[in-house]
């Protein structure tokens, strides 16, 4: 029994491993295959992984519960959905010979993916969107009139502000105990017009006004005073 154990694992080993990626698992219902057509499509694949590329349905029937029609059926609609191709290729020796192709497949599996990651990230600007009326209804503490509503809409669509910068501009307003969207709007105006565009560019652009210098006597070494916030509606050219 000991010696067997070691023949069987090698018997394993040499067999080879068909290497079936996790997209194929994860989307293929949703490129409209079927269970029967996946499970050929895997049949299909160990047979080229073992060097035949172009497997016969005698073949495919032999390893399968599958009969000769329904092998048929399935690999006419794999052809129909473009997923499956006939391809000419050559090999070491020039000889010229036809194979089975899934390119068509592979692509389509990662048009999917990167298609869920754009609609991902909309998804989460959206809820970043809503998220910023939430937070000023909280600092207001009351809900919008439809006119302030407009008013942020238009800052994000018309304006094209960022959420960022206008959670940025309103902790401004918290911070100077100006509360209205006038002075916000005023904030974020500026802000454009100095092409402040990220968070790093609004720290860059509020340091200089928080610190300015502190008025001493003649004989003492000028010190600097932060101010707590700068009131943007004062602002001149």
């Amino acid at each position: 029994m000991q010696q067997q154990q070691p023949d069987r694992l090698r018997m394993w080993t040499e067999q080879g491993n068909v290497t079936i990626s996790q997209l194929f698992f994860q989307q293929y219902k949703k490129c409209d295959i079927q269970d029967d057509e996946a499970l050929l499509i895997l049949h299909m694949l160990a047979f080229i992984e073992k060097g035949n590329h172009f497997p016969t349905p005698d073949d495919l029937v032999d390893r399968s519960h599958f009969s000769h029609d329904q092998v048929s059926q399935h690999m006419q609609r794999l052809f129909q959905k473009g997923y499956l191709s006939i391809q000419q290729r050559y090999d070491e020796n020039g000889i010229l010979f036809e194979a089975f192709s899934f390119h068509a497949l592979w692509n389509r599996l990662i048009d999917h993916i990167l298609s869920e990651k754009t609609t991902k990230k909309e998804l989460t600007l959206k809820e970043q969107e809503g998220e910023i009326f939430r937070l000023f209804e909280q600092e207001f503490g009351r809900f919008l009139s439809p006119m302030e509503s407009e008013t942020i809409t238009m800052w994000m669509d018309q304006d094209q502000q960022s959420p960022e910068l206008i959670r940025a501009a309103l902790k401004e307003a918290v911070l100077g105990q100006k509360m209205s969207l006038r002075y916000i709007d005023r904030i974020l105006f500026e802000w454009k017009k100095k092409n402040v565009k990220t968070m790093k560019d609004v720290e860059k652009q509020a340091s200089q006004f928080r610190t300015v210098p502190e008025r001493t006597a003649p004989t003492q070494p000028q010190k600097t005073n932060k101010i707590p916030f700068y009131n943007w509606l004062e602002e001149r050219e």
